[in-house]
Parts: C-alpha cells; sequence; structure tokens
C-alpha cells in the first residue's frame, strides 16, 4: 500500500509540476510577439534551470533508488527551462542583459558538470546520494522560496494582483506531493525542500484568501503574466 501511495504521489508531483513549469507561457508569447525581454529579468529561469538538472540527476538509479518519478518532472522542467533561457538570449532588450543571461547560464552548467564530475568519479554509495542530495536540496529551496519577495509585496499593497491564484495553488499541490512522496521514500533530500515549498505555497493561499476581496491594488499597472515572468523591483515592482 504504501509503495502504491508513492507512486501515486509521484505522479500527481508530476502533473502539478508541469503546470507550475509551463505558467510562464502567456508571458512569453508576448516577449515573442514583440520581440524584446523589456526589463523582464531571466535570472529566476536560469536558477530554475539549475534546480532541474541537479534533481534529475538525484533521481537517477545510480545516485538515489525509486526516485526515477523525480528524474522525469525534473527533466521535462530541463528542457522546458532551457527553452525560456535560450528565447532570452535571443530576445534580450540590450546587451548587457544578454551578456548577463550567458554568464549565469555558463555558471550554472559548470556548478551541474562538477556535481556530475565528483558524484560519478569521486563518490559512491551513500556518499554519492548525500552529496547530490544536499545540492539539489539547496536550490529547490531556493527555487520555492522566490515567492517571498511577492509575500511582502501583497502585505505592503493589500492586493492580490502581484499573485496569480493558479500559480500558488499548483506550488502548493507540487510542493505537498513532493513532500508527502518524499516522506513515503523516506527521502529527507526530497521531503525537506519540498516541504517547504507546500507551507510557503499554503501562505501563498492565505494571503489570497485575506486579500483577495480588499480591491487595493494600483490600478492594474501590473499584470499577472509580469509577475511570473518576473520583472525586476526598479521595473515593475516584482519578480516572481
Amino acid at each position: 500500500m504504501e509503495n502504491t501511495l508513492h507512486f501515486v504521489f509521484g505522479i500527481f508531483g508530476n502533473a502539478t509540476g508541469l503546470f507550475l513549469f509551463l505558467s510562464p507561457l502567456i508571458t512569453f508569447k508576448k516577449i515573442v510577439s514583440s520581440r524584446s525581454t523589456q526589463q523582464f529579468s531571466g535570472v529566476p529561469y536560469v536558477m530554475t534551470l539549475l534546480n532541474c538538472l541537479l534533481s534529475a540527476w538525484y533521481g537517477l538509479p545510480f545516485v538515489s533508488p525509486n526516485n526515477l518519478l523525480v528524474s522525469a518532472i525534473n527533466g521535462t522542467g530541463a528542457v522546458i527551462e532551457s527553452v525560456y533561457v535560450i528565447l532570452f538570449v535571443v530576445f534580450s532588450a540590450t546587451k548587457k542583459g544578454r551578456a548577463t543571461i550567458l554568464g549565469l547560464l555558463s555558471l550554472i552548467l559548470a556548478v551541474f558538470a562538477v556535481v556530475v564530475f565528483v558524484s560519478l568519479f569521486a563518490l559512491a554509495g551513500n556518499g554519492r546520494k548525500l552529496f547530490c542530495g544536499i545540492a539539489a536540496a539547496v536550490f529547490s529551496i531556493v527555487m520555492y522560496g522566490s515567492p517571498l519577495t511577492v509575500i511582502r509585496l501583497v502585505i505592503k499593497t493589500k492586493s492580490v494582483e502581484f499573485m496569480p491564484f493558479f500559480l500558488s495553488l499548483f506550488a502548493f499541490l507540487c510542493g505537498t506531493s513532493w513532500f508527502v512522496f518524499g516522506l513515503l521514500g523516506k527521502d529527507p533530500f526530497i521531503a525537506i525542500p519540498n516541504g517547504f515549498g507546500s507551507g510557503l505555497g499554503a501562505v501563498q493561499l492565505i494571503m489570497y484568501a485575506i486579500y483577495s476581496s480588499k480591491n487595493k491594488g494600483l490600478g492594474g499597472q501590473v499584470e499577472e503574466s509580469d509577475v511570473e515572468m518576473g520583472k525586476p523591483n526598479g521595473q515593475q515592482q516584482q519578480q516572481a
């Protein structure tokens, strides 16, 4: 029964994770149509790409057993995030912005390469799992922690126009699914970061319930897709 539940929560985590990875599509459609990233930041997508690469590597059978579903969704996420990053490079509004993304991309690929090299040639067994698990968990927490500034802005403006409901909902569902998956699989490297993500998603939903009826926003100055994309603080108040 426990193995069945483990599998079911893994499948549910894959489904909700896919919705999370696809959530910025509307914004990217606008970028492609305008052929410019304007003032949007591509940094969150580069960092999410690193998280996906590390998590996909961690889920491989020779690194950690019974986590192939983790590799499946994060491998898919890595492909999706790679497309986002490529679009940022192609349609970057400034040469400086393009250079920043390319530099950061080179850095995260180097980090991933180091993790792969060390885990393959310097470690084995539990040592390999521990090393890769810590790396994946750290960047998962970084990814899940990105909405913290959104929550602060919601409290400040008493408006949820900066926090799309379905993005918050799927962050909660995804985090909860993988948290339970990690608990059932007795894997702290999956349970801990996704427990953090589940809690943060729950906070977002609570904030939505509190402030959704208080229409004291900024008069529609920021579109939901802008928040999903992550516009820099000085340009559009917030990044997702």
